[in-house]
């Protein structure tokens, strides 16, 4: 999985704008039972067709003490809808009912080790990584989706038991590096260089 973090690793904090107008960070979360950070944009397919069920699942998990933070690190110059205002207006044209967040400079990216969009990470109560990957096994397809990892992943920790599976390959277009071409992907934090 290259240069993603590994499970067992205590989550990376960030500071970053969201098209709220609120800097958040993983403490703003201090009371939730889980977090599930996801790395995503406004223009890939595969992250296109999670967005409705992210909200479903966001109302869902609430009243269980799970939160969800988008973050959105693609550069904006060769792909001008990832660009903060049109995050504002993809938020308010789906109902996004969980921080949807910038991150201009791709520090947090590099630090999670975000691969594709979406590229999930589910942390725990102490905030460490209990499962990274993809949210299922076909997200474009989800009425044919067989495997749902993500959350079994969830409903697994919220009982108390480790995930059935805590990694898979993220499923989605490659995350928009800048001064990097479109299909480029990195091995290890030493590519950034």
């Amino acid at each position: 999985m290259g240069f993603t973090i590994e499970t067992g690793t205590q989550a990376p904090d960030f500071s970053l704008p969201g098209v709220d107008g609120k800097t958040w960070s993983l403490g703003e979360f201090a009371s939730e039972e889980a977090v599930v950070v996801l790395f995503t944009c406004t223009h890939c397919p595969v992250a296109i067709a999670s967005e409705d069920r992210l909200v479903e699942k966001q109302t869902e998990y609430a009243e269980r003490g799970v939160a969800f933070v988008a973050i959105n690190s693609n550069e904006d110059e060769d792909h001008p809808t990832d660009s903060f205002d049109h995050m504002v207006q993809r938020a308010q044209e789906k109902g996004f009912n969980f921080p949807y967040l910038r991150d201009e400079s791709q520090d947090v990216a590099k630090a999670y080790g975000a691969q594709r969009t979406p590229h999930y990470f589910l942390l725990d109560r102490e905030r460490r990584v209990v499962y990274t990957g993809r949210e299922c096994a076909d997200p474009s397809n989800a009425d044919q989706a067989t495997a749902w990892e993500l959350w079994e992943a969830v409903d697994a920790l919220l009982a108390g038991r480790p995930a059935p599976t805590a990694v898979t390959e993220a499923i989605g277009c490659n995350v928009k590096w800048w001064g990097r071409d479109a299909h480029w992907m990195p091995e290890s934090l030493a590519d950034f260089g």
